[in-house]
C-alpha cells in the first residue's frame, strides 16, 4: 500500500529537491518531482518562501533555495562546540602529517564532514569536492563508522544510499555488498578505515572511529592526500590518526559522548599497493 505523505513531507522533500538544483526549477518541474498537483506545489513553494526558505527569481520565475537552512546549521554546528574545540587537535595531525585532514560527526543515521585542516604547503595537493555527506561505502571514514554497526544496519544504510552512478568514484570502489563486508571485515581486523583509490582516482585515505567504551561511535577523523605518497608512510599515518581520534574523544562534548571511558581500538597494519599520482596541482 502507497504512503500517503503529508504537508510536512513535501515541504522537506522540495527543500532536498530545490538544493540539488541550485540554480533554480521551474514549478511544473517541481510537481512532476514532487508528484502533486500545480495548485498544490504553488501553495506549498509561497509557504516556503514566506517563511524564507526559498525565493523565486523574478525574471526566470525559477524557485531557488535560499541560505536560511545553511544559516540554521552552521548556528546549531557551532552549538555543539565541536568545531571549536576539535579544531587545534585537527590543525596539530594537519601538520604533523602534512596532509589534507577531515572531521565527521554522526547525525541523523548519516556522517557529515564538520571541520578540515589543511598541512599540505605545496606540490601534489589533495583538495576534495565540497561535499556534506559522506560516501560510506568508498571512504575511510564510512568504512570505520560502518564497521563499528551491526551487519545488517551497516547494510540497510548502504543500500538506501546506493552503491551510486557508474564511473562516479575511483576505480577501486565497491560495487555489491559482499565486496563491502570484506572491506568491513578487513576494517574491524585493523581497527581504522582505509580508501585506496576508492573515492578518487590517486588518492589515498586513513580514517579512525571517535567514541567510548559504553556509547557509539560519534565521528570519525581521517588524513587524505596522493596514493604515490601516503602509501609510503601509511603505518606511520594510522599511527598518528589513532592518536589524534583518542585526543578528539577526550576533548569531544560529554552531552555527545557521555562519561564513559574512551577507547580506540586498533594498530596500524595496513597494506595496500600505491596507486598512480593525483592531477592535483596548487
Amino acid at each position: 500500500m502507497s504512503k500517503v505523505k503529508s504537508l510536512i513531507d513535501h515541504c522537506f522533500d522540495c527543500i532536498e529537491i530545490l538544493i540539488d538544483h541550485p540554480d533554480g526549477m521551474r514549478l511544473s518541474d517541481l510537481c512532476v518531482r514532487l508528484g502533486i498537483s500545480k495548485g498544490a506545489a504553488h501553495r506549498l513553494l509561497a509557504n516556503l518562501t514566506s517563511l524564507g526558505f526559498v525565493e523565486q527569481d523574478e525574471k526566470s520565475s525559477l524557485y531557488r533555495p535560499t541560505l536560511k537552512l545553511t544559516i540554521l546549521g552552521q548556528k546549531l554546528l557551532i552549538s555543539t562546540g565541536v568545531p571549536d574545540i576539535c579544531q587545534p587537535v585537527l590543525d596539530r595531525l594537519a601538520v604533523e602529517s602534512q596532509e589534507f585532514v577531515r572531521l565527521t560527526m554522526i547525525s541523523g543515521g548519516r556522517l557529515i564532514f564538520v571541520a578540515q585542516s589543511q598541512g599540505a604547503k605545496g606540490g601534489l595537493m589533495y583538495v576534495p569536492r565540497a561535499d556534506v555527506d559522506v560516501p560510506l561505502h568508498v571512504t575511510a571514514n564510512g568504512k570505520i563508522w560502518l564497521s563499528t554497526l551491526p551487519k545488517d544496519d551497516a547494510v540497510r544504510i548502504v543500500l538506501n544510499n546506493g552503491f551510486g552512478r557508474p564511473n562516479e568514484f575511483g576505480p577501486n570502489a565497491v560495487r555489491s555488498i559482499e565486496a563491502l563486508m570484506t572491506r568491513l571485515e578487513e576494517t574491524r581486523r585493523h581497527g581504522f578505515g582505509v580508501s585506496d583509490q576508492e573515492t578518487e582516482h590517486g588518492v589515498y585515505a586513513i580514517a579512525a572511529a571517535v567514541g567510548s567504551k559504553e556509547g557509539p561511535v560519534v565521528g570519525t577523523v581521517s588524513v587524505a592526500g596522493p596514493s604515490i605518497r601516503l602509501t609510503e608512510r601509511k603505518e606511520q599515518l594510522a599511527t598518528m590518526v589513532l592518536a589524534a581520534a583518542r585526543e578528539l574523544a577526550d576533548v569531544w562534548p560529554a552531552r555527545f559522548l557521555g562519561n564513559a571511558p574512551i577507547v580506540i581500538a586498533g594498530r596500524p597494519s595496513c597494506a595496500s599497493a600505491p596507486g598512480p599520482p593525483m592531477c592535483v596541482n596548487r
